[in-house]
């Protein structure tokens, strides 16, 4: 009989330590703790500050940018081989392109592969800053009461009229 009771009061404590823990959730979020986890795990940042349907928008701008650095890097030293094969003497090699044709088309892929990596810097930054201000404006209250209210004014001292604007957050 002892031991029912014992239970049931346990329960219950473990059952309002859970309801208090969950309404006593924290409004603010450390700005600098959702950059370091966004900078070692992309995303990461975006889910201690729970905007979570960011984080397949920053996974898919990284992973895009690799493909298009990884592609782009083959077709570089494709051509770039491929050139220096034909200035070895090999003539076999991309008979349907010049010399001329073979260098622009390694420049090309070349600079391709350098904008990819721009690219995927450029993501991985904003994905460090995005988390950084989440994080800031994470307690930020938008109040249904936002008003901007002119109202005409008269100041006794200097007998003079004027306009009054009150702004109300």
């Amino acid at each position: 009989m002892n031991l029912k009771y014992i239970k049931s009061i346990l329960l219950t404590l473990l059952i309002l330590i859970f309801f208090k823990a969950t309404s006593q959730e924290n409004l603010y979020k450390s700005p600098k703790k959702a950059a370091i986890y966004s900078s070692i795990v992309p995303g990461a940042g975006q889910i201690y500050t729970k905007k979570f349907w960011k984080v397949p928008i920053i996974y898919g701008g990284l992973i895009s940018s690799v493909y298009y650095i990884i592609e782009s890097n083959k077709k570089f030293q494709s051509y770039r081989d491929g050139y220096i094969k034909r200035l070895g003497g090999d003539n076999d090699i991309y008979n349907d392109f010049s010399d001329a044709q073979l260098v622009t088309l390694t420049n090309f892929h070349k600079r391709n592969r350098e904008i990819s990596t721009l690219c995927f810097l450029g993501v991985y930054l904003l994905n460090i800053i995005d988390a950084s201000v989440n994080a800031h404006l994470f307690s930020y209250e938008i109040d249904e009461d936002l008003s901007l209210i002119l109202q005409p004014a008269y100041l006794h001292q200097s007998n003079t009229g004027g306009i009054l604007l009150s702004f109300n957050l």
